[in-house]
């Protein structure tokens, strides 16, 4: 039996095999809302135009109607045979008002019907992450304010380098999703152009009023070019970039927090919610909810380098291929979405530990540059001469055991004669954060203001 849809070229059905290979209603499902969106919009725009009677254009609204409640209310039969979700309302919407459904598809193809849908998916998901993510970096910055005064160690090369604040710490990754949220927002500028009209991949010779389609469905303009229109995944692409970068980020993140759980470090404290227990060893708290996170990020950045590969040799306009574009993208934003909650809840759950923080802080004489810099203040000396006698002070410290500010002022002047009392004002890790005072610096006061600014940002909606 031939596919009803397909028409009369095809006299028996398709092989089971192909028929596996070829359906994709497993996951376009998805689409449904979308699919019955564009088709409003689509019919409205036939009957204006007097392409359809207005009484069809009514049957067909209202039978979209009902098979949105059938679908709402999980009473819908979806049918592999039907091979997508366009098919599959279709074929329903005929069951319910006959042969007026025949008219829905006039001046359109599935090429342009599914770009359409996929747009306004993506478009959707985008505005629900957008969201997603204002709400971490609110999380971030209400814990930043909190602990703007937390002395904890900053690093480089995973080395402790010079004393930092907790809250500050927190607001590097307020500025950071901001910029996934930047990146966002661009990639949605660029998709909101409407491919419907543009039919299979040349246009139609039907009077459609393609801005009035455009318009109704939100878009800023239709698509200018027929063949770009239905060939065009540069919108999956560029989400799914700017949710690679996002995940990276939430990742870099996560790490942190795996790290800052341990005993060896202790600097946070994660409660039931976010860890779990192990089988055998009573006493492990795991922070599993982190590390999946930092897990889940290798599977988005997967999903961009997949849909890359599919599209890198297609020739326009569209093929098959493409539908390989949908189930990578579904699981890429349905994974980041997870991640980012997680994180939030986590942001939110987390209980630094000050004490221990600034007592790390202190090691490794992470204020030398503190001493170098008072160097170069005080004494006038040049900043490579103070960074080597600086140098020198750090291993007499070293060979005695000491920290900085436990060397005697003699032992100094043993390295520098011309240093006097005035070097213990600079020495300590209290002091040395609120010295950095520079714009975008650690300073105490610096953080309050900065966490103050994106709260009040994030109120306003403002991505930056």
């Amino acid at each position: 039996m031939s596919n009803q849809m397909w028409g009369g070229r095809f006299a028996s059905g398709p092989d089971a095999i192909m028929e596996e290979i070829n359906a994709s209603i497993g996951f376009d499902y998805r689409l449904w809302g979308q699919d019955i969106a564009g088709s409003k919009a689509h019919v409205a725009m036939l009957a204006q135009t007097g392409i359809v009677l207005p009484a069809d254009a009514e049957a067909i609204t209202q039978g979209l109607d009902e098979v949105a409640r059938e679908i709402e209310s999980g009473k819908f039969a979806f049918s592999r045979a039907l091979e997508d979700i366009h098919m599959n309302i279709e074929s329903r919407l005929a069951e319910l008002i006959g042969p007026a459904a025949g008219r829905l598809h006039t001046a359109r193809s599935r090429n342009d019907q599914v770009a359409l849908d996929f747009k306004l998916w993506v478009r959707d998901t985008i505005d629900e992450i957008d969201g997603q993510l204002a709400d971490l970096q609110k999380a971030l910055a209400e814990k930043a304010e909190k602990f703007a005064d937390a002395v904890m160690p900053g690093f480089t090369h995973l080395q402790s380098a010079q004393p930092v604040t907790f809250g500050h710490h927190l607001l590097a990754y307020v500025e950071m999703f901001s910029r996934d949220r930047g990146r966002f927002h661009d990639a949605r500028v660029r998709l909101n152009e409407c491919p419907l009209g543009a039919a299979a991949l040349a246009g139609t010779s039907f009077p459609i009023d393609r801005a009035a389609t455009a318009k109704a469905l939100g878009f800023d303009r239709p698509t200018a070019n027929s063949l770009d229109s239905v060939s065009d995944r540069d919108f999956v692409l560029e989400t799914l970039a700017a949710a690679a970068i996002a995940a990276t980020h939430l990742s870099r993140f996560a790490e942190e927090v795996v790290l800052w759980t341990t005993s060896q470090f202790g600097f946070v404290a994660l409660s039931d919610k976010f860890t779990t227990g192990s089988s055998i060893m009573p006493q492990k708290r795991n922070p599993d909810a982190a590390e999946l996170v930092r897990g889940k990020s290798g599977r988005i950045i997967g999903d961009l380098a997949g849909l890359l590969v599919v599209m890198k040799g297609l020739p326009l306009a569209y093929s098959k291929d493409m539908q390989e574009d949908k189930e990578g993208c579904f699981d890429s934003l349905s994974s980041l979405s997870l991640c980012i909650a997680a994180m939030a809840g986590m942001v939110r759950d987390m209980a630094p530990r000050v004490e221990r923080m600034k007592a790390a802080a202190g090691s490794g004489y992470s204020t030398a540059t503190d001493l170098a810099d008072w160097l170069v203040r005080a004494l006038g000396l040049p900043f490579r001469q103070a960074h080597h006698v600086t140098g020198r002070i750090v291993a007499l410290a070293a060979e005695a055991g000491l920290e900085l500010e436990q060397l005697t002022l003699a032992q100094m002047q043993s390295v520098e004669a011309a240093i006097n009392q005035d070097v213990f004002d600079i020495l300590g890790v209290e002091k040395s954060v609120r010295s950095r005072t520079s714009y975008g610096g650690t300073a105490p006061d610096n953080v309050r203001l900065q966490a103050q600014t994106w709260a009040q940002r994030l109120s306003g909606g403002k991505p930056r």
